[in-house]
């Protein structure tokens, strides 16, 4: 029971930096299935933008308690700044650092859903062309600071979800740019009714 106890912090902020990782996996690939016309079906947009937004907050949430439990971590003892500067840890700087940065990313992006109007459509998907990059940092720091990095489950589980936001990314680049739908031309005016005479 004292080994559980003494380990809880650590288990609780490994079970939810998976989380993190899936669920920021899960937005990622459907924002780059969605952003890809060809594979769009009419009434699906608004569906696929939900479930994206959904997973990124959960991805979000995750991320946060990842970072706040490990404050209870008797054996790592990171304190504020080893969970939310990068490169202030010692363990595991590098790795530490990717993910630090990779979070705040992922917070920017995140949270741009609820600020789409005033950056305005065309900076909001701007923006987020480098919502890969936070992937990418996440994986990073789950290979590099992850405790269950070198486990046959765990590069399983990044290799089948690797594979696909591969694809979907390198499909995303490579497809030719969808040109933008002309301006509607103005209606002309209605003549007026004719007055009898």
């Amino acid at each position: 029971m004292t080994v559980v106890t003494d380990h809880a912090w650590w288990l609780g902020s490994r079970a939810a930096g998976i989380v993190a990782l899936l669920a920021i996996t899960a937005s990622v690939g459907l924002g780059l299935w969605a952003s890809i016309r060809a594979r769009r079906r009419p009434g699906m947009a608004v569906a696929m933008r939900g479930a994206h937004e959904h997973l990124a907050l959960v991805g979000l949430i995750s991320i946060g308690l990842h970072g706040v439990t490990l404050l209870g971590d008797p054996y790592l003892r990171p304190g504020v700044d080893g969970i939310a500067v990068p490169f202030a840890l010692d363990y595991r700087t590098a790795w530490v650092a990717a993910g630090i940065v990779g979070g705040y990313l992922a917070a920017l992006l995140g949270l741009s859903f609820y600020a789409r109007k005033r950056l305005g459509a065309k900076r909001w998907r701007t923006a987020h062309r480098f919502a890969i990059l936070a992937y990418v940092l996440s994986v990073t720091h789950t290979l590099g600071a992850g405790t269950d990095a070198s486990t046959a489950w765990m590069r399983t589980l990044l290799l089948l979800t690797g594979a696909p936001i591969l694809a979907l990314f390198l499909l995303r680049i490579t497809q030719p740019a969808t040109p933008a739908p002309p301006p509607k031309a103005p209606r002309a005016p209605r003549p007026a009714p004719a007055t009898p005479a």
